[in-house]
């Protein structure tokens, strides 16, 4: 039976969860993707005997597969590495060729890696970066491969690197969190698979009105970490945002002023009205959010746009940055499709500019 949709959380933090309720699982990671694929590098699922627990890699008849390899893995207690040729002709039971190449490392004991699984969950709360390193090695005794993890934050020394092939493979460390993509280094017998992990991007939303609800939800199935800011408590609450992490209520303009804005910062401003408008736009203009957009007409964005650089609020290379009218153009009438097309915008800023997700 295939389990309902549910947007997953982390793989590797869900299977500290499963642990405590004492249940064997096997952890498949995707190490390497070439070409067209179901899954980047670095998609996961934890997979139980009774099937999917949490995560996904791509679904279809390449997830279907594994399942049954994870079964299998649960059962002898070995773990592997399972190469993919998606390649092939299609057939009635492939959801379509995508015609790349996949490995994808199938880890029977993941709860031995629990210790680094729990650093990365801290690292997470805490929003700092780090790098996971998987050393898979092949385990001549018991058959199939041997798997360690490390937990590596940034801004490491290179004495930290107390294993000699991790030492030997600081500078691809070093590399993994500068372009923030995942990384399998072959060598004879041994593999170091390198997976990059970076706080959430920050979704600020200035209004916490029906299209400001909206958007909160699209994005936190986007993983988002969602704050909230309105002047008024019946509409700025938890009841209201289940979503939002943090919910400001205050001022909108001097509230938005005193967040800490970064380029990880994404902000969205769909206030109750023009006024409002304006003051969160001020607050922010200037900064270096890595993206600004305000709802609005065109007329409306003509007027403010004069306005700002008349009054040296801000220049026209700063007003360039903003995004507004804001959401993609597709022809979107109401609440939800407003919603909508921000939150596609949303998407589009963020693999442009290829930052971590």
């Amino acid at each position: 039976m295939e389990r309902p949709y549910q947007p997953d959380g982390n793989p590797y933090i869900a299977l500290i969860e499963f642990a405590g309720m004492k249940k064997p699982a096997a952890l498949a990671t995707v190490i390497e993707a070439v070409g067209s694929t179901p899954q980047i590098a670095g998609a996961s699922a934890v997979f139980s005997a009774d099937g999917i627990v949490s995560g996904t890699i791509g679904g279809g008849a390449v997830e279907a597969e594994i399942e049954k390899r994870a079964r299998r893995a649960l059962a002898s207690g070995r773990s592997a590495v399972r190469s993919f040729d998606l390649s092939g002709e299609p057939s009635g039971e492939t959801d379509g060729i995508c015609g790349g190449r996949q490995k994808i490392l199938i880890d029977a004991h993941p709860e031995r890696s629990l210790p680094v699984f729990k650093k990365l969950k801290t690292a997470a709360h805490s929003r700092r970066s780090g790098v996971m390193a998987a050393l898979i090695e092949k385990d001549r005794g018991a058959g199939g491969d041997r798997i360690r993890r490390f937990w590596i934050p940034k801004n490491f020394r290179a004495a930290a690197l107390r294993h000699p092939f991790l030492a030997a493979n600081r500078d691809s460390i070093r590399a993994a969190f500068r372009e923030a993509v995942p990384s399998l280094i072959t060598r004879p017998g041994v593999r170091l698979y390198l997976e990059p992990h970076f706080p959430p991007l920050r979704l600020v939303i200035a209004g916490a009105g029906h299209v400001g609800r909206a958007v909160a939800h699209l994005g936190g199935l986007l993983r988002f970490e969602v704050a909230v800011i309105d002047d008024r408590p019946e509409y700025a609450n938890a009841a209201r945002f289940p979503e939002a992490a943090r919910i400001l209520v205050g001022d909108v303009g001097r509230t938005l002023r005193d967040f800490p804005v970064a380029q990880d910062v994404y902000i969205v401003i769909v206030t109750r009205g023009h006024r409002h408008d304006e003051e969160a736009l001020r607050a922010c203009v200037g900064s270096r959010a890595g993206y600004i957009g305000m709802i609005g007409s065109g007329r409306k964005v003509r007027l403010l746009r004069e306005k700002f650089i008349r009054r040296g609020w801000c220049t026209a290379e700063q007003w360039s940055r903003v995004h507004s009218p804001i959401g993609l153009p597709i022809g979107s009438k109401t609440v939800e499709e407003i919603a909508v097309s921000i939150a596609a915008e949303l998407v589009r800023v963020k693999r442009k500019m290829g930052g971590p997700s």
